[in-house]
């Protein structure tokens, strides 16, 4: 039969890539800096997970506070990366995220990486490579550098996120919220005052796009690998500057158009072939398939 919970983490994969999706269109509406827009929406975040979970358990254990550092850092450092080299440069190098939890995870979590998942990264990569291609710059070096630690951090919040499986992962991503909203603490003291518009973005970035988006990523965690948990929402780069299209006008090109394309059949197929291999999984062996 069909493993349900499986299923289901896949449909919370892209759900959350969906919120996160929302990034590059509400960031253009709040009047801080960056740092200053990650660390309010850290806070804001962080509050919206305290108050959906009832129940919160902080072990202060090293996986639970390297999870939560790694999130932290893959946040503050993207961001960082967006202010020093191009969106386009920060996003794509951000997402080499599927090689190092392909080496990390078999190494760490005896996950190994199937020819499939190899195609899927090949795939995506040849497929972001042509969504970005107008905006590829090889000026910036720092800020790549940094996109490419953004990557890292990504990759290691996973595998780290993946380790907690038998637990709760939501706390280590609160701590990591609270990190980024301390991180940008200076800088929101003195940015200017927010207009109502940019009070309204601030508070669906902390909500939808992190805090909603987490809320999916935590229980989707449990029942997928770790390559599986950021290999799907790559589907994320790719609506970004779609809600830019719909709402602020700015059209891709023809490049980005394919790009979009071959990225979106790579993550279908890959999201189809994993359910289509656990289709004759019992439920109660949801967390063996997944490994």
């Amino acid at each position: 039969m069909r493993n349900p919970a499986h299923t289901k983490a896949v449909g919370q994969l892209l759900l959350a890539a969906l919120c996160w999706s929302l990034g590059g269109l509400l960031i253009k509406w709040v009047e801080w800096p960056p740092l200053a827009v990650a660390g309010g929406r850290g806070f804001i975040a962080a509050a919206f997970l305290v108050i959906t979970h009832r129940r919160l358990r902080f072990t202060w254990s090293p996986i639970q506070l390297g999870a939560a550092a790694a999130y932290a850092a893959c946040t503050i450092s993207f961001v960082a990366a967006t202010k020093l080299t191009t969106a386009a440069n920060a996003i794509l190098l951000q997402y080499t995220a599927p090689v190092w939890v392909a080496l990390l995870g078999a190494w760490f979590l005896r996950e190994h990486a199937t020819r499939a998942d190899w195609f899927a990264i090949a795939a995506t990569f040849a497929g972001m490579a042509l969504f970005f291609a107008d905006g590829l710059q090889f000026t910036g070096v720092l800020g790549n550098v940094i996109a490419v630690i953004s990557g890292l951090c990504f990759a290691g919040m996973a595998v780290l996120m993946r380790k907690q499986k038998e637990g709760s992962v939501v706390e280590s991503i609160i701590l990591g919220n609270l990190i980024a909203g301390i991180v940008g603490s200076p800088f929101i003291i003195r940015a200017p005052a927010l207009s109502p518009d940019g009070w309204m973005a601030l508070t669906v970035l902390g909500t939808v796009q992190l805090g909603l988006s987490y809320l999916f990523y935590s229980r989707a965690i449990k029942h997928v690998t770790a390559l599986e948990a950021v290999l799907l929402p790559v589907i994320e780069p790719i609506l970004n500057p779609v809600w830019v299209m719909l709402f602020l006008g700015e059209k891709p090109g023809r490049f980005a158009l394919l790009g979009g394309v071959i990225v979106l059949g790579a993550v279908t197929w890959r999201a189809l072939h994993s359910i289509r291999r656990l289709r004759l999984v019992p439920a109660s062996s949801t967390e063996d398939a997944a490994t």
